[in-house]
């Protein structure tokens, strides 16, 4: 576990890297914790032993309540410049970690708190959890991924709502909009996270890799473009040592040894 002094806690259990938010009482966003999320992932993407990253808040209350806006207050631009740049590395390294990430909602995910779980491929919300993306209510707009990563998840109308209307959503309604993947009781998301990520160790993780590209690359290119692509990345899989130990340990009637190679 890191030092509990730092605004990221780090566990790393068996192939999964636990992440606990640990600014409270909210766990905002800073300078500094945007600058050490975007720095752990990329550590913990060149860790070979690691395949999939959760993300929690610390405590029963608070995922993350975004920005603290007193950062705003006095209407400074080169500010704003940083903290959205800050932001924007942070979540879109994130969302380009390799392996498989969770976001455990523990509570309120406010803002760039929410933009932090929408970097993220699935999302467990506890039954108390409140979601929304308030920045346009105090004349600002999400700056984080927001406005795209909400309508890739729910569609465009859920995030016209949720941003234009600055609509808030519980755990209920965001499990059938699919802004959430499962709503567990309190204190239960992390456990469940868990045991998605454990399932995450039966998949070879150069696999893992290769589709997660594949499927978030349908975002924003052609059909006709990712069909080929795919091909081309099923051939590529035949270089790795993982693809010769998944087909062999299947011929074997044995459990897989995965190298991440």
């Amino acid at each position: 576990m890191s030092n509990d002094s730092s605004p990221l806690l780090l566990e790393v259990r068996e192939h999964t890297a636990v992440v606990t938010l640990n600014n409270p009482p909210a766990h905002t966003w800073t300078r500094e914790s945007l600058a050490a999320l975007a720095r752990l992932v990329r550590e913990l993407e060149a860790r070979r032993d690691i395949y999939s990253l959760v993300i929690t808040g610390q405590g029963p209350k608070f995922f993350s309540a975004g920005a603290d806006l007193k950062l705003f207050a006095d209407g400074d631009k080169a500010v704003a410049r940083e903290m959205a740049r800050r932001f924007g590395e942070a979540f879109e390294t994130l969302a380009a970690f390799r392996g498989v990430s969770i976001a455990a909602i523990n509570g309120y995910a406010m803002g760039g708190g929410l933009e932090c779980a929408l970097a993220c491929d699935l999302r467990i919300a506890e039954s108390q959890a409140v979601m929304a993306l308030p920045e346009a209510s105090v004349g600002l707009l999400p700056c984080a991924g927001g406005t795209q990563w909400l309508s890739w998840t729910v569609g465009e109308s859920w995030a016209k709502r949720m941003v234009l209307l600055g609509e808030r959503v519980d755990a209920a309604t965001a499990l059938r909009i699919g802004l959430v993947d499962e709503v567990t009781p309190p204190g239960d998301a992390l456990q469940r996270a868990l045991q998605l990520a454990q399932s995450v160790q039966r998949q070879s993780p150069t696999s893992v890799a290769a589709c997660k590209r594949l499927i978030q690359g349908a975002r924003v290119t052609s059909p006709q473009v990712m069909l080929l692509r795919e091909r081309e990345a099923f051939v590529d899989l035949f270089d790795t040592a993982d693809q010769r130990e998944g087909v062999q340990a299947f011929l074997d009637k044995r459990a897989p040894a995965w190298r991440n190679a």
